[in-house]
């Protein structure tokens, strides 16, 4: 079997790109992954491209030695869209290899432990602010209509939701001073009414989602470490199933962990397991967050691994497509520590059109799939009818 071509798909999705990459072989087979170049990774298509023209005309199926070959290529930029780009290739030929075989993926790598994966419904409230109209779906325009959508989260069966802070002076926004995208910028500093807004936010979606179902928030990178702090002490009385927040500083978060009374999740962000290791060292998470498209599976299976010799549970990072989503539960079901898994419910209309086979949900559960490969390939014809549009920075537009 030998590699043809490689060919990169982008669609519209709303208020993102979704984007794919197609490996093509001599065979017929098509092996496919998503990759992101949303959300601050311009040029990483470009990336992709620099790297592929050596891999033409070679099997596809020696996928370790292939990804080590594209480590040591851009080690001297490694980490980043540099890491994204050799992640997004793995991700691609895994699944080529493993429809050789006829297999799941995760049957070529030992085997499920899990067939069903607990889900919990992510930025809970966060697309309904902009994006209703175009969803189909009711907008949030208060903290009062997040106590209807914590019922309807409940309503359909999901155990768990995470949420991110809103303000709703002049409008719902999202409060996210890290990527200048609202007030707070460059400081990072947590003031009374954002605590208010937290504390208001969750009361609604804890009354409206009833004591049964469990509820995160995402602080994502918007405080310094004393900011993070405050938060986590004023809401000590939600019964947090977590508390998401993202620094640099293994230090840092160590200290938030040593302050807070729910469990503390991290480190989304990071590549590869010598960047994830001091975090580990210096017991700064709960739950260790790995993004699948961001490192390719093969890596972060050697990131869960590690987690798992510190005691630590691993959650997937995941607010991509249904094919992301399908890479992420291969993820999920191969490793012993599995926490719970990242799901976006709201979402374009046509999202279910993007792929062969939409993920199934079953009691707030995703049902492993049991096809050869990731379990769907990429509808061609559907992307190419929602050709991406030229827009301004995800983040900066709210």
């Amino acid at each position: 079997m030998r590699i043809t071509a490689f060919e990169h798909l982008h669609c519209d999705a709303g208020w993102r790109t979704l984007s794919f990459l197609k490996v093509s072989t001599d065979e017929g087979l098509v092996g496919w992954s998503e990759y992101n170049e949303s959300y601050g990774n311009g040029g990483l298509t470009a990336v992709i491209e620099a790297l592929t023209p050596a891999l033409l005309g070679t099997d596809p199926r020696p996928v370790g030695r292939i990804s080590a070959e594209l480590h040591a290529m851009t080690r001297l930029v490694s980490g980043g869209v540099s890491s994204q780009a050799v992640a997004a290739i793995q991700n691609a030929l895994l699944d080529v290899k493993a429809k050789a075989l006829g297999v799941p993926l995760y049957e070529m790598l030992g085997g499920p432990i899990r067939q069903r994966l607990r889900v919990y419904w992510s930025h809970c409230g966060l697309y309904r602010l902009t994006e209703a109209a175009l969803m189909g779906v009711p907008p949030v325009l208060s903290v009062d209509d997040l106590l209807p959508l914590g019922r309807e989260v409940a309503d359909r069966h999901f155990t768990a939701l995470k949420t991110n802070i809103f303000s709703f002076d002049g409008g719902g926004s999202l409060w996210i001073p890290a990527f200048a995208g609202s007030p707070g910028w460059p400081e990072l500093n947590v003031e009374r009414a954002i605590i208010g807004a937290a504390i208001d936010q969750l009361s609604a979606l804890r009354e409206g989602a009833g004591p049964d179902v469990d509820i995160m928030l995402d602080l994502s990178s918007n405080a310094k470490t004393e900011g993070f702090v405050r938060l986590a002490r004023a809401l000590r009385d939600f019964d947090l199933f977590w508390l998401e927040a993202d620094s640099q500083s293994p230090a840092a978060l160590a200290y938030l962990r040593s302050s807070a009374t729910m469990p503390v999740a991290s480190c989304e962000s990071l590549y590869g397991v010598r960047q994830y290791r001091p975090f580990l060292e210096r017991e700064a998470v709960d739950v260790l967050i790995v993004d699948v498209p961001w490192n390719g599976l093969l890596e972060s299976l050697k990131i869960a691994a590690l987690a798992d010799a510190y005691e630590v549970n691993v959650a997937p990072h995941n607010f991509y497509g249904h094919l992301a989503t399908l890479m992420s539960a291969h993820f999920c079901a191969l490793i012993p520590n599995f926490r719970i898994m990242e799901t976006d419910i709201d979402d374009v209309p046509w999202k279910d059109d993007l792929v062969t086979a939409v993920p199934v949900l079953d009691e707030g559960h995703l049902v492993l799939p049991v096809t050869p490969g990731w379990g769907a390939d990429v509808n061609e014809e559907a992307v190419r009818a929602h050709p991406p549009k030229l827009r301004a920075s995800t983040y900066r537009r709210r």
